[in-house]
């Protein structure tokens, strides 16, 4: 339903195409509820919000609102990651195994945290059954991920690890740091910035959280008639066809457990503020990694046809990299999108940051609300 919305917030003098573009998404694509910040060496220059967070009850989006972002939690997680490397708690050139010792079984004892990071590491799915209680109680996922095979020669090629890069790259962190990777990310990334993002959300903040709206047409009936002869049909029903974008996104139960791949839940503003803290001179003082960690964290790992996604993808040590995630993207950009429409990153080359979060899930390739946004902050700059 195209709606005009009251867009509040603010907008420096030079930025107004970016209101307008995101008013745009309200009017021209359908935009249910949504928020948009920018920063520029440091200092927010776009900071919106706008429309609806609850279409059942017509609850507004307002300033605190914050919404599941999906796999745009895997980029909060990569500056986690990062900063344990940059503080010798982990390394990325050791084993796997060497840090989780099951994890040697059925040939993956050469596996690098390198290739978890880099998608390489031939694990973007989980083998076995099991009960969604099993699935975010942690310990099931991650004993058969230790045990199982990998489905291809790991470093041999790279695909999109949709959902299991969550669990391994999460349990690296608990065994290298004794706190769960939601705990980790809150007492080291959002707490010296005030971030509003969580992996694992308290329930009192709950009635923040905007309603997730399910997408028209759902990319599970599309891919179901290819069953196991495509390996995306089975990565994104896995494990155990529990995940799928519906009201399940909405339960306490998701929103409580920590999936460091998918279940991070915040705002536009953090987002952006946490990338803006990654370039420059940082935010109000603070840069959370270090312009060597950073440098060594964009190194191209890997780019070319994604054997999961089956188009080209680009990553570094846990970032998307370039126009990969965007069609609008700078090519120098790194961060991370997510399923549904999420959007954040940070340039280097011209101290931008940007974060985009919304309620209303797409799956359409070359989605126009973020690549309006995008390109309307870039044309902003010239």
């Amino acid at each position: 339903m195209l709606q005009v919305v009251d867009i509040e917030g603010m907008v420096e003098p030079g930025f107004e195409a970016v209101r307008d573009a995101f008013g745009t998404n309200f009017t021209d694509h359908g935009e249910v509820g949504a928020s948009v910040c920018v920063y520029v060496e440091g200092r927010p220059v776009v900071d919106l919000w706008g429309g609806v967070a609850d279409p059942a009850d017509g609850r507004a989006w307002e300033q605190d609102a914050i919404v599941p972002f999906f796999s745009s939690t895997k980029g909060v997680t990569a500056v986690a990651a990062n900063l344990a490397i940059e503080r010798g708690l982990l390394d990325a050139d050791v084993t796997v195994a060497s840090i989780w010792p099951e994890f040697a079984a059925a040939g993956k004892e050469a596996i690098t945290v390198r290739q978890v990071l880099s998608h390489q590491a031939g694990l973007p799915l989980v083998e076995g059954t099991f009960t969604l209680d099993e699935a975010l109680s942690w310990e099931p996922i991650t004993h058969a991920l230790a045990a199982q095979a990998p489905i291809w020669p790991p470093g041999t090629q790279h695909g999109y690890h949709m959902r299991t890069y969550g669990w391994l790259v999460g349990e690296l962190l608990r065994r290298v740091t004794g706190r769960t990777p939601g705990r980790y990310v809150r007492d080291e990334v959002c707490a010296p910035l005030a971030l509003d993002i969580w992996i694992g959300l308290p329930e009192e903040l709950e009635g923040r959280v905007a309603r997730v709206v399910p997408p028209r047409s759902s990319i599970r009936d599309a891919l179901a008639p290819f069953g196991d002869s495509m390996l995306l049909a089975r990565v994104f029903a896995n494990p155990s066809d529990l995940f799928d974008y519906d009201e399940m996104w909405n339960s306490r139960t998701l929103h409580a457990c920590e999936l460091p791949s998918s279940n991070g839940i915040g705002d536009a503003r953090s987002l952006a503020r946490m990338y803006a803290s990654l370039v420059g001179d940082g935010v109000d003082g603070t840069r959370l990694l270090q312009p060597s960690t950073v440098d060594a964290a964009t190194v191209e790992q890997v780019r070319g046809p994604d054997a999961v996604i089956m188009a080209e993808s680009a990553f570094g040590l846990g970032f998307m990299l370039g126009r990969s995630f965007g069609a609008a993207n700078p090519a120098g950009c790194f961060g991370h999108a997510g399923a549904g429409g999420s959007l954040a990153f940070a340039d280097p080359g011209t101290g931008i940051a940007f974060g985009y979060v919304m309620n209303d899930l797409r799956f359409d390739a070359g989605d126009p609300r973020s690549e309006g946004l995008v390109r309307a902050v870039f044309a902003a700059t010239r």
